[in-house]
């Protein structure tokens, strides 16, 4: 039987790191909410769909086989709303809204979920789990609504660590609701004229919003499943009445792991439809790609509020410059014929063959202390921190353990890709486009590229006062032109950063 590596993972239920230890060895079941299809994707919501993408792949490297739920809320009263609004029905308007995700969901590289159940295709289990809770009498009709009594359960509140008396204050019940306690949530609304509307024991009407997860989360992955997750906006009340629902129903534990990863933070708020400030993610693609998000998520623990400036986001571009600068180098050396070199290796390369080989080893510890991609990371770079500068010393020879450093090093980066799904692209292209994301504001691409040619020109008249007037000038705005056989390219000079 495979055996597999202490995981260790937080657990909000607890508020503390607990050893993971899955229903079925082998095997582990996962449930994360997705979008509701009111609007498009934004990067708040992006941060969640990575971090669980990474922490999928990386089960999967470990062996694991994974079962992943990412389920579609295709009704409820703000898909309703946002369809008035728009002039479709609520069936058009998630059609649109779950095109554009997929879209996004493929740009930005995440992985296909296992399941992908939207919520007007499970009806019939909403009303299963809905009459279970009527039996207990853990729900009650009025008029055809159905309401879930919170008071009944009595471990109301154990994901959250709220507690009743602290809900109780302020909370009342509004003109024109019917539930019996202002603290009550609805499972079941009855029909009205213009909405969606479904059969049910009670009538016609459609699911209040936590009945979905309940329901496909137990149809997909059991009464009992390992994993559960989300932004931690989703604690309360969402995950906290997922419980009530489920546990109320069903009688069993729902999920044995909680994971909730911090919130996207644009100024002092966390970024929100509701809020009116966010960034989609197409918006963001428009002007930077997939692994610029990617590398500015998982820089940070996924359980930290993440901040969202430019600032931030140029940190990741410069972040991937200097990993594919590396890269390039690897690759050109490697695709080189082998030089002769000294016949001894050094210490120094001694112990950075060292460090490389332990590289695996310190990521593999980083992701198994509660998915700590922020250090696992840390970890590559100073491996490309050591491995530029050893490679940059003026007097550097190859000697007899110089192609082993480098195939060793691009072993190991191949692995850390596979599980970030970063650091994936051709060096030489992907240079090229975090080049021109790095130019400085008074210049464009097409500028700099004008300017090449008008030097090529200069150089072909042997104009060599102008040729390098221009050379000049661009290093000037940091852009740093580089000649060989194929032509001239450019790049960005990055300051404090080893050259090639």
């Amino acid at each position: 039987m495979k055996t597999f590596p202490d995981l260790y993972i937080y657990n909000t239920m607890s508020r503390k790191k607990e050893k993971f230890e899955p229903l079925h060895a082998g095997k582990v079941s996962i449930y994360c909410c997705g979008i509701t299809t009111n609007g498009f994707t934004h990067v708040g919501h992006a941060r969640a769909f990575i971090v669980f993408d990474v922490i999928v792949r990386f089960l999967k490297q470990l062996g694991y086989k994974v079962n992943f739920v990412r389920n579609l809320t295709d009704i409820d009263d703000k898909v309703i709303a946002k369809a008035h609004e728009e002039g479709l029905s609520s069936i058009e308007l998630a059609k649109k809204y779950i095109h554009q995700f997929h879209e996004d969901a493929k740009a930005l590289k995440l992985l296909d979920p296992t399941q992908e159940p939207r919520a007007t295709e499970h009806i019939e289990e909403i009303c299963v789990m809905i009459e279970k809770l009527l039996k207990k009498e853990l729900a009650y009709e009025v008029d055809g609504e159905i309401f879930y009594s919170i008071r009944k359960f009595k471990d109301y509140g154990k994901l959250s660590k709220k507690n009743i008396e602290d809900l109780e204050s302020g909370a009342r019940i509004e003109i024109g609701e019917k539930k019996k306690d202002p603290l009550d949530f609805v499972l079941w609304k009855p029909a009205k004229e213009g909405e969606p509307s479904w059969d049910s024991p009670w009538g016609r009407g459609r699911p209040g919003w936590h009945i979905e997860c309940s329901a496909m989360s137990q149809k997909y992955l059991g009464k009992t499943f390992d994993i559960h997750g989300g932004g931690a906006d989703l604690i309360f009340p969402h995950h906290e009445n997922e419980i009530a629902q489920s546990e109320g129903a069903l009688e069993h534990i729902f999920a044995n792991y909680w994971l909730h990863n911090g919130l996207v933070n644009f100024g002092v708020e966390k970024m929100s439809k509701s809020l009116g400030n966010i960034i989609t993610v197409s918006e963001f693609l428009k002007n930077y790609d997939a692994e610029v998000m990617r590398l500015w998520v998982l820089s940070n623990h996924y359980r930290s509020p993440l901040g969202f400036s430019h600032v931030h986001v140029r940190d990741a571009v410069l972040g991937l410059e200097r990993f594919y600068k590396t890269a390039l180098l690897i690759d050109k050396l490697l695709q080189s014929e082998e030089k002769k070199g000294h016949p001894e290796a050094s210490n120094e390369e001694e112990g950075l063959l060292k460090d490389i080989s332990l590289l695996e080893e310190r990521f593999l510890a980083a992701m198994l202390d509660d998915f700590n991609t922020a250090k696992a990371l840390g970890s590559v770079f100073e491996v490309i921190r050591r491995l530029n500068q050893y490679l940059n010393q003026k007097n550097f020879t190859e000697s007899t353990l110089t192609r082993e450093i480098l195939t060793k090093t691009k072993t190991s980066f191949d692995m850390v890709s596979q599980v970030l799904g970063i650091f994936e692209e051709n060096p030489e292209i992907k240079l090229a486009s975090l080049y021109e994301l790095l130019l400085p504001e008074n210049i464009t691409k097409e500028e700099v590229e004008k300017l090449i040619q008008e030097r090529n020109q200069a150089r072909a008249e042997r104009n060599w006062k102008r040729a390098d007037q221009i050379r000049d000038k661009l290093l000037s705005q940091k852009i740093v032109l580089e000649d060989n056989r194929g032509g001239t390219t450019w790049r960005v000079f990055i300051e404090n950063e080893p050259s090639i």
